[in-house]
């Protein structure tokens, strides 16, 4: 009978917790990420488009992106000049999830990354990467 009513008390603990914020993910917009991002104090770029990956390969990931770095002499138009190649990937947004599957021109190659967003909005976005480095990027009407 003990060890019932421990087990029980245990269940319901389990059970309380498991419905606590703490637990669960906060959710954000895909709409929000459409446009171009640059990030905090960088010559670094990102462009979420709303162009669908229809190709049926890699279906999770919904649409394209790209992303360049002047810092770096890559400009928007050497990446766009090799489309769905080099600074290319797919990308999809899962409650607080960002995927990307990032495109290389070498034959087919592709690097998935994941991210955490911490900060979704019209203007700001914070996302998190797999070694718990944060990054910062505002939101452009056209890179600065």
């Amino acid at each position: 009978m003990r060890k019932t009513l421990l087990f029980a008390t245990l269940v319901a603990l389990v059970a309380g917790m498991s419905s606590c914020s703490m637990f669960k993910k906060d959710t954000f917009s895909e709409t929000d990420l459409f446009g171009y991002w640059q990030e905090d104090g960088k010559e670094s770029f990102l462009r979420f488009t709303d162009e669908k990956n229809e190709t049926g390969e890699y279906a999770k990931y919904k649409y394209y992106g790209y992303e360049w770095n002047e810092a770096e002499d890559v400009t928007e138009s050497d990446v766009i000049a090799d489309k769905h190649g080099n600074g290319w990937f797919m990308w999809t947004l899962d409650k607080a999830d960002l995927m990307e599957l990032h495109l290389m021109s070498n034959k087919g190659a592709v690097d998935p990354k994941n991210y955490t967003v911490t900060k979704l909005t019209d203007t700001d976005l914070q996302f998190k990467d797999e070694f718990d480095v944060s990054h910062k990027y505002v939101k452009v009407v056209s890179k600065k």
